[in-house]
C-alpha cells in the first residue's frame, strides 16, 4: 500500500499515473483516486456541517492520457460517500473553480485532474470550493482520511457501477470570459475583428480560448497552434516558463503576421504572452503587463510577487507605475494568501502573481486564471489597436537584466530542510561581514544578496531536496563575477552537488 501523504504537492496532490519512465513507480490509480475523492466528500461534509448525500462535487480534467480513469476513480469514492459526482469533461482548473460560483451550477466543491507541465506519466487533482482553493493543511487532513480509509478497507473502495452527472462548465465558462471582453471593449458585435491572435495551447486545455472566446468575437485565429488536447505533448512541453516553448509561439506570431500571441499551459492557470515583434512577455515582464493593466483601475495597490522577480521589475511597479511592490515567496498559494493576509488587514492589494505566469486578481476570486489575464490583455490589445499601438506599449519602460542565470543545487543525503537552513544562515552572517555586498531587506524567502554587479537569491525548493540559485546582473559579465563568488562560499559544504556549477 501507498503512503498517501508522498502524494501531497504544497497545496495540490500529484502522483506518477503511469508507467513508461524510468525509475518512476506508478503510485496514484484510480484506487487511490477513490479513496481520495471519499476523503474530500467527508472534508466538505465536516467543513459544512452538511449530510454527504446533499453534497454535488464537480470533476474535470486536462488533456493527460491517464484523466479519464483517475476521473472513475475520484468518481466511485464521491458516489460510493452519497454525493453526487458532476462529469465536466475535458476542462481548465478555472473553470473548475467557477463550477462552485455559477447560478447555474453551485457545485459544493470542485476537483481538477492535471498535473500542470509535468510530462505526460505524472497527473494529480486540485481543489476547489467557493471560497477558493484548498491549502497545504486542508490536503493534508483528506490525504490522512483517505490512508486510514485504505487501510480499514478490504481494497476495495466502492462497489458497483458509477453514475455520474454531465456538466458542460467549459459552455459557460467561455461565455462568461467572452462578456467580460464585450464589456471591456465596449463594442457588443465582434469587438475583436481586424485582429490576428495566436494561441498556443501546447495540446492541453487551453484550445477552447481560441474556438471559443476569440473567433466568436470576430478574431482571426488562423495562425494558432496545438489547439488539439493530446495527453502525450508532441510538440513542446505546456509550459509559459519554457524556452522552447516560448521560442515556439513567438516564432509562430512572426511567421503569421499576427497582433500578438498567447500561451497556455497544460490545465489554464498560468499564461504569458508575445508582442507582434516576436518578443516574449513573460517572466518578469508578464508582471509588468499584469501590473500596469491593474493600474489602471487601481491606483497605489500593492502588487505580491514571487520572491526571484527583479530588481528592474520593483522600479517599473513603483516607478513607472505608482504602485506598490511586496516580493514574497515562491509557491502561487503562498502568494495569492499574501494578498489576502494584506486585504484583511487594510492594506488593498489587488493582484498577486508569480514569474511562472500564475496571476490572481481580487476582481476575479483571487483565482490564478491564465485565461482571466488573457482575457485582460486582449481588451488592451483591443484598445490599443484603435491608436495603431502595440501591446508591448504597455511596458516598454519596464527594463530587464542584461544577464540572468538560474542554477539548483542537489542537497545529498536525509534532512535535507536542515541542511538547507544552515547553508542560508551562514550565508546571511558570510554576507554582513563583507562591505561591498548587502543583503536585501525586507527578504521573505531564502537569502537575497545585492552586489555591485547585480543581484543572487539562494533558498530552498518547496518541496524537493534542492537549492535554487537565482542570479542576475546589470553589467556584461556580471554574472559570472557573482556566481564565482557564490561557488567558492557553496564549496565548503560537502552535502551540496557542485556539480550543477559546471
Amino acid at each position: 500500500m501507498i503512503e498517501y501523504k508522498r502524494l501531497q504537492n504544497g497545496s495540490d496532490i500529484r502522483g506518477v499515473a503511469m508507467e513508461g519512465v524510468a525509475g518512476e513507480t506508478v503510485n496514484l490509480t484510480p484506487i487511490e483516486a477513490a479513496y481520495i475523492g471519499r476523503a474530500f466528500v467527508k472534508w466538505l461534509s465536516d467543513g459544512n456541517c452538511s449530510d454527504a448525500n446533499e453534497l454535488t462535487i464537480s470533476i474535470g480534467r486536462d488533456s493527460r492520457i491517464s484523466g479519464p480513469k483517475l476521473k472513475e476513480g475520484l468518481a466511485c469514492g464521491i458516489t460510493a460517500e452519497g454525493a453526487v459526482a458532476c462529469d465536466c469533461g475535458l476542462a481548465s482548473t478555472p473553470a473548475m473553480f467557477m463550477s462552485t460560483v455559477f447560478v447555474e451550477t453551485e457545485c459544493d466543491g470542485a476537483i481538477m485532474i492535471t498535473a500542470s507541465h509535468l510530462p505526460y506519466n505524472r497527473n494529480g487533482f486540485k481543489f476547489f470550493t467557493r471560497e477558493g482553493g484548498l491549502n497545504k493543511s486542508d490536503i493534508k487532513y483528506i490525504l490522512t482520511i483517505a490512508q486510514q480509509m485504505a487501510e480499514e478497507a478490504d481494497g476495495k473502495p466502492c462497489e458497483g457501477s458509477t453514475v455520474m452527472k454531465e456538466m458542460d462548465i467549459m459552455t459557460l465558462y467561455s461565455a462568461h470570459l467572452r462578456q467580460i471582453i464585450i464589456d471591456g471593449t465596449g463594442i457588443a458585435e465582434e469587438p475583436l475583428k481586424g485582429m490576428k491572435i495566436v494561441v498556443d495551447a501546447g495540446n492541453g486545455s487551453g484550445g477552447f480560448y481560441a474556438t471559443d472566446v476569440l473567433a466568436p468575437l470576430g478574431a482571426d485565429i488562423s495562425g494558432s497552434q496545438f489547439l488539439e488536447p493530446d495527453g502525450t505533448f508532441p510538440n513542446h512541453v505546456p509550459n509559459p516558463e519554457n524556452k522552447e516553448a516560448m521560442a515556439s509561439i513567438s516564432r509562430q506570431v512572426l511567421e503569421t503576421d499576427a497582433d500578438f500571441g498567447l500561451i497556455f499551459d497544460t490545465d489554464v492557470d498560468r499564461s504569458s504572452a508575445v508582442d507582434g515583434y516576436g518578443r516574449e512577455i513573460a517572466r518578469n515582464g508578464i508582471v509588468a503587463m499584469a501590473a500596469a493593466l491593474v493600474a489602471e483601475d487601481y491606483p497605489g495597490t500593492t502588487v505580491v510577487t514571487d520572491s526571484i522577480t527583479s530588481t528592474q521589475l520593483t522600479e517599473f511597479i513603483e516607478g513607472k507605475l505608482g504602485l506598490k511592490h511586496l516580493r514574497f515567496m515562491r509557491g502561487y498559494k503562498n502568494v495569492i494568501n499574501k494578498a489576502l493576509d494584506l486585504n484583511a488587514a487594510g492594506t488593498d492589494s489587488q493582484l498577486a502573481i508569480e514569474t511562472s505566469g500564475h496571476a490572481a486578481l481580487k476582481e476575479n476570486y483571487f483565482l490564478d486564471d491564465g485565461a482571466y489575464l488573457a482575457t485582460k490583455i486582449v481588451i488592451k490589445a483591443a484598445r490599443l489597436k484603435m491608436e495603431n499601438l502595440d501591446i508591448s506599449s504597455v511596458i516598454e519602460d519596464l527594463r530587464e537584466p542584461l544577464e540572468e542565470v538560474e542554477i539548483r543545487i542537489p542537497i545529498k543525503g536525509d534532512d535535507f530542510g536542515e541542511y538547507g537552513d544552515k547553508v542560508l544562515e551562514e550565508l546571511k552572517k558570510k554576507t554582513e561581514e563583507i562591505a561591498r555586498i548587502s543583503l536585501e531587506e525586507p527578504n521573505y524567502e531564502g537569502v537575497r544578496i545585492n552586489f555591485p554587479e547585480g543581484w543572487c537569491l539562494l533558498r530552498k525548493s518547496l518541496h524537493d531536496p534542492i537549492m535554487p540559485m537565482n542570479i542576475a546582473a546589470d553589467k556584461a559579465g556580471g554574472s559570472d563575477i557573482i556566481k564565482a563568488w557564490m561557488e567558492d562560499f557553496l564549496s565548503n559544504y560537502d552535502r551540496l552537488d557542485m556539480s550543477s556549477f559546471e
